[in-house]
């Protein structure tokens, strides 16, 4: 799985390059996102603005990423397609994580509420 990483500040930014988040790169999607999470970045923004399709095994890898930060720090998440959000809003996530349209917004977000 390509992976695009960069730090801003105390924040990592994570952007799949991968169209699709499906079964097929979900775990590796999961074990990455771990490491980062074990390096001790705790304020993560995921950018999905190249990623056209998520499964549930997708869903679940993002999911599983809070999970692990064990509320010591936070995962936004901006550039959802249409479609995706959709997919969020049918099953809650839009609820769990805050979402942003683009990544300056979800950065400027995340400064300001660990500031």
């Amino acid at each position: 799985m390509h992976i695009e990483e960069k730090h801003v500040d105390n924040l990592l930014l994570v952007k799949p390059l991968e169209r699709r988040m499906d079964f097929k790169i979900a775990n590796d999607f999961k074990e990455r996102m771990a490491r980062f999470i074990i390096d001790g970045n705790m304020f993560i923004i995921l950018n999905l603005s190249q990623v056209e399709f998520i499964d549930s095994s997708g869903l679940g890898a993002i999911v599983s990423s809070l999970k692990r930060m064990g509320g010591r720090g936070d995962l936004f998440i901006c550039g959802v397609k249409e479609t995706i959000m959709t997919m969020f809003n049918l099953t809650r996530m839009d609820k769990v994580f805050r979402i942003f349209d683009t990544e300056e917004d979800a950065v400027k977000a995340l400064l300001n509420k660990d500031g």
